[in-house]
């Protein structure tokens, strides 16, 4: 018999995701163990916590457990990059991965910047007044992390990219709306062709070298991809850089909410995200993100989102 002195409170943190992704790694005799432990200790404490309404429901339905639902939130150093540090943070990349390095030819810019400064393929230092500028005429940059399992097709991501290319390749522009939010309001009339893209996927896993693998047979003229293993303190100050966040995660329970996407909101992020069951508890379509379903809605969402 257990005693508690002072007595307190038991909170429980349920984790059905856990169980599920135990049942992919292991098989379905051993999620028979973590299930009973959950049934047994849930039904048994003070309170239960969980992190979507779904998760809730299905605690209730299958365990006769209560449960409270409580919401991931960001890190607080998850937040917009300033321009500064963005402009570090490129050149630190530019010297092991070639996205991040400046284009021979700067299809700029009525913009005096001065052809010594020190460039990336995003932004540049005046020559005179020595502030940063994002560069006319840069790359959009899209990004996307990952842990290479199952649980995330990157095949669609890369299909969508095919789409967008042949978008490029066609000459579609952007819409005028568009134009205005990004800046290129003076173009609406003329038109402004969708800009080329660096696609950055981060992370490590077991299929990283797979889809590295289909990766280098594509051959795009206006899309580059890399896929870079950050530092730590790195990751937080390229999502706050990035252009467009894309998150191909699907819950193998169909409970619990992509953490990558939280931390996309928190740097202010724009997020494409692929359809599951309870994925409108965070991403609203056409509120705070966008929802796809297949490759062809995806790389429909990035002409407009870029």
């Amino acid at each position: 018999m257990l005693r508690m002195d002072p007595p307190s409170y038991v909170l429980l943190q349920c984790w059905r995701a856990v169980t599920a992704c135990v049942g992919v790694a292991l098989g379905s005799y051993w999620v028979l163990i973590p299930v009973r432990y959950e049934k047994l200790f849930g039904r048994l404490s003070d309170y239960n916590l969980c992190v979507t309404d779904a998760m809730k429901e299905d605690l209730w339905v299958n365990c006769n457990i209560r449960a409270v639902t409580l919401y991931d939130r960001p890190a607080s150093y998850f937040k917009e990059t300033p321009l500064e540090l963005q402009h570090q943070l490129y050149l630190k990349l530019a010297k092991d991965y070639e996205p991040f390095k400046p284009q021979k030819f700067c299809l700029c810019s009525t913009e005096s910047v001065s052809w010594n400064a020190e460039r990336s393929a995003f932004t540049e230092r005046d020559g005179k007044s020595g502030d940063v500028l994002k560069s006319r005429g840069r790359p959009a940059l899209l990004i996307s992390s990952t842990s290479w399992t199952e649980d995330e097709d990157f095949s669609v991501l890369l299909k969508a990219l095919e789409g967008y290319e042949q978008y490029v390749n066609e000459g579609v522009n952007l819409p005028a709306l568009v134009c205005v939010i990004t800046g290129y309001e003076q173009y609406v009339n003329e038109g402004v062709s969708l800009p080329a893209l660096v696609c950055v996927i981060t992370g490590k896993g077991p299929l990283k070298e797979y889809y590295n693998g289909l990766i280098k047979k594509l051959h795009f003229k206006h899309i580059q991809i890399c896929t870079p293993w950050l530092e730590a303190e790195d990751y937080p100050v390229l999502l706050g850089s990035a252009d467009l966040g894309v998150c191909l995660h699907k819950s193998s329970s169909g409970l619990d909410l992509p953490m990558k996407v939280v931390d996309m909101f928190g740097c202010c992020l724009p997020v494409c995200a692929i359809y599951f069951e309870c994925l409108h508890e965070l991403v609203k379509h056409n509120e705070n993100g966008l929802i796809f379903r297949d490759s062809d809605e995806l790389a429909e969402q990035l002409k407009v989102k870029t």
